[in-house]
């Protein structure tokens, strides 16, 4: 017996084309494709269908939901973690954030990540499997239903580089984009990526209106290489020059992330170097205090600490923000979402 297709993993026109292939009218494809973006979990509940589709789609394909395993509430802030449990027994984290424009998730492209940075818990482990298009939407929809809110921003920022698993990525862009699914703006959606250069280029051409941030965690690459193995293949000469072309092509500003690490990129030298790089490049340096990660020898740098580096930049001509830290309390800030296999957690 063939395998079941994924319909969560199809854009609405190959869900068409898949109708047809069942003797259907495509305008069916709309009608089932609005259902899965409300969340339903069954063709049962797809009331406007006949009996007799919905028989011959439970025999041929599948709705696939995530499993949701554990939800965690920050008493701190009102932030949500979510842990999702996917088909093959690995599960991945989402976070849900509430701000005064409206509410943002944090979702996972990957069960795991290779990229190998050294204060990231993400990575611990290495890389499972890329996440499908469907799988990152479905942390969304998901969340939606929990929640009972609407999402308006996404950052894919959770588990995994995006721009390892590009192809999926563009995919789910398009998907969650589109009117008939969660009709969410391009300019609502945040890639993030160590820096990955082929694909800066690539996504710029691909996703002008989509908003591009940069890991840079480092002034020098002195620094980059002792934290982030990536630099190593592309160095911040190679990046930086990315980030400018990405710019010039885009007309958008560029986000830099940068952890604040104890004693390592926390000093004013540190600060005035960052500056000398980014002079002159549309950009803000988005400044993390990182967060502690247990199997990490690294520790954050104090909020005191975050706001003079962040004074120091500012006047030295960089626009810079401190982040609100979300979700502290739940591991749930950034770098602290990991891999785990639900078959080991306990019921």
């Amino acid at each position: 017996m063939p395998d079941k297709v994924h319909l969560k993993d199809m854009t609405l026109e190959e869900m068409a084309n898949f109708f047809e292939s069942l003797g259907e009218k495509k305008f069916r494809a709309k009608q089932v494709y609005q259902w899965l973006y409300r969340g339903v979990c069954s063709f049962e509940e797809m009331t406007d269908l006949s009996k007799e589709l919905r028989q011959k789609l439970t025999e041929t394909a599948e709705v696939g939901s995530l499993r949701l395993l554990q939800v965690q509430a920050s008493q701190e802030d009102g932030t949500r973690k979510y842990l999702f449990g996917l088909a093959d027994g690995n599960s991945v984290e989402s976070v849900f954030m509430k701000y005064k424009y409206g509410n943002s998730i944090c979702i996972s492209s990957q069960a795991g990540c290779r990229m190998g940075c050294k204060f990231c818990a993400s990575t611990i482990g290495g890389l499972c499997r890329n996440l499908t298009a469907g799988e990152m939407a479905d942390q969304i929809i998901s969340v939606e239903k929990n929640t009972g809110e609407k999402i308006s921003n996404i950052v894919i920022m959770g588990t995994g580089e995006p721009f390892d698993n590009y192809e999926n990525l563009s995919k789910f862009i398009y998907l969650v984009h589109h009117k008939a699914g969660l009709n969410i703006g391009m300019r609502s959606i945040t890639v993030s990526t160590c820096g990955i250069l082929p694909k800066i280029e690539v996504f710029a051409k691909e996703f002008p209106q989509v908003n591009l941030a940069i890991s840079l965690h480092a002034p020098n690459d002195q620094i980059r290489d002792l934290t982030m193995p990536i630099n190593k293949k592309y160095n911040m000469e190679q990046l930086l020059k990315a980030c400018r072309d990405y710019v010039e092509e885009t007309g958008r500003r560029i986000t830099f992330e940068y952890a604040l690490v104890s004693g390592v990129n926390d000093q004013a030298v540190h600060a005035e170097e960052l500056a000398k790089r980014l002079k002159g490049m549309l950009c803000h340096v988005n400044l993390i205090p990182l967060n502690n990660v247990t199997e990490s020898s690294f520790s954050g740098a104090s909020r005191v600490q975050a706001s003079q580096f962040q004074a120091q930049l500012e006047k030295l001509g960089i626009q810079a923000t401190v982040r609100r830290e979300l979700g502290s309390d739940i591991d749930a800030a950034c770098g602290q979402l990991r891999l785990k296999n639900y078959e080991n957690l306990e019921n």
